[in-house]
C-alpha cells in the first residue's frame, strides 16, 4: 500500500507546484492514501473552503493543519457543516485534536481506500500540534495514546497517519519513538524545512522530522526574504507576504503492509518545476 503525503502547502506558489505535480506523482507510484497539510495554502496564513475544494479537487483524500486553522474565519462554518460519522469533504479536512475542548472541527478521520487493489481498507488520519514554543494545545502525547485506542474499538484501521505540526525536533522525535509500532508513519510539519532524516523505525513506523513545505524556496520559510531581513536588521515591525520564487513540492511517499500497517519503506521528495 502507498501513502503519499505533502506538505505545507503555502501560498499561491505553493498550490501551482502541487497543482503541477501531484496528480502525476498519484498516478506513477499508485498511490492509494493521499494526505495534504494545506494550512498556509491561503497566501501563507490559513485555508479557505474554496482551496481546500481545491486540494480534494487534485486527488487529496484528508487536508490536516496546524496552528494557522483559524486565520481564515470562513473555514469554522465549513468545518461545522457535517456530523462527526460524516464522510463529506468538510469532514476530511482536520485541526489539531489536542486543541482545546469543544472547538470547531475534528482531529481524526477514519475512512476507507476508494479504490485500486485495497480499496475498503480502512486508514486513519490523525493531526496533533506540540506544546514546545507552541500555544494552546494540550499534551500530544497522551491524546495520542487515547486517539489510538478509540481508533482501535471504533474503525479497527491499522494505517494510520500522524501529522505532527510542531516546532521542536526533540518534541518530534521523541514523538517518533512513543508511537514507533503503533501507527504506519509520523511525519513532521509546520517548520517548512525539509530534513533528510526519513527512515522506518523498528517497530515498523516510518518517520520524518519535517517533509518541508510545499512553496516558494526563494524566500525564508515562505515569506519574502526582503521583508523578513528588514525585521531581523532593524528590529521593526512589518507586514508579511508570501513569496513566489522557485516553488518546490515537498513530499513523502510511504510503503506499508495493508494487512499490518507496518510501514517497510519511505522516500523523501521534493520536485521544482
Amino acid at each position: 500500500m502507498k501513502i503519499l503525503f505533502v506538505g505545507d502547502v503555502f501560498g499561491s506558489a505553493g498550490r501551482r507546484i502541487v497543482r503541477e505535480h501531484l496528480p502525476h506523482v498519484r498516478e506513477s507510484h499508485q498511490v492509494d492514501l493521499t494526505v495534504v497539510n494545506g494550512e498556509n495554502a491561503a497566501g501563507g496564513f490559513g485555508i479557505t473552503p474554496n482551496l481546500a475544494e481545491d486540494l480534494f479537487d487534485l486527488g487529496a483524500d484528508v487536508i490536516t493543519t496546524g496552528n494557522h486553522v483559524w486565520d481564515k474565519r470562513e473555514l469554522i462554518d465549513y468545518m461545522k457543516s457535517v456530523p462527526a460519522d460524516s464522510h463529506d469533504r468538510p469532514r476530511r479536512i482536520l485541526r489539531p485534536a489536542n486543541l482545546q475542548h469543544g472547538l470547531p472541527g475534528y482531529g481524526v478521520y477514519e475512512g476507507a481506500i476508494a479504490a485500486g487493489p485495497n480499496q475498503g481498507l480502512p486508514y486513519a488520519v490523525v493531526n496533533l500540534m506540540g506544546r514546545v514554543f507552541m500555544n494552546g494545545t494540550n499534551d500530544p502525547f497522551h491524546a495520542a495514546g487515547q486517539i489510538l485506542n478509540e481508533i482501535e474499538k471504533s474503525s479497527g484501521a491499522k494505517t494510520i497517519l500522524l501529522d505532527f505540526h510542531a516546532e521542536a525536533t526533540s518534541e518530534k522525535v521523541a514523538m517518533g519513538w512513543y508511537l514507533d509500532g503503533r501507527v504506519t508513519a509520523v511525519l513532521g510539519t509546520h517548520t517548512h524545512i525539509p530534513t533528510a532524516d526519513e527512515r522506518v523505525l523498528p517497530g515498523g513506523t516510518a518517520y520524518q522530522t519535517d517533509v518541508g513545505m510545499s512553496g516558494p524556496y526563494d524566500s525564508v520559510i515562505g515569506v519574502e526574504k526582503d521583508l523578513v531581513l528588514t525585521r531581523f536588521v532593524t528590529g521593526m515591525p512589518g507586514k508579511f507576504e508570501a513569496a513566489t520564487g522557485n516553488p518546490k513540492m515537498c513530499a513523502a511517499l510511504i510503503s506499508c503492509d495493508p494487512a499490518t500497517g507496518k510501514a517497510y519503506k519511505i522516500q523523501r521528495l521534493m520536485l521544482g518545476e
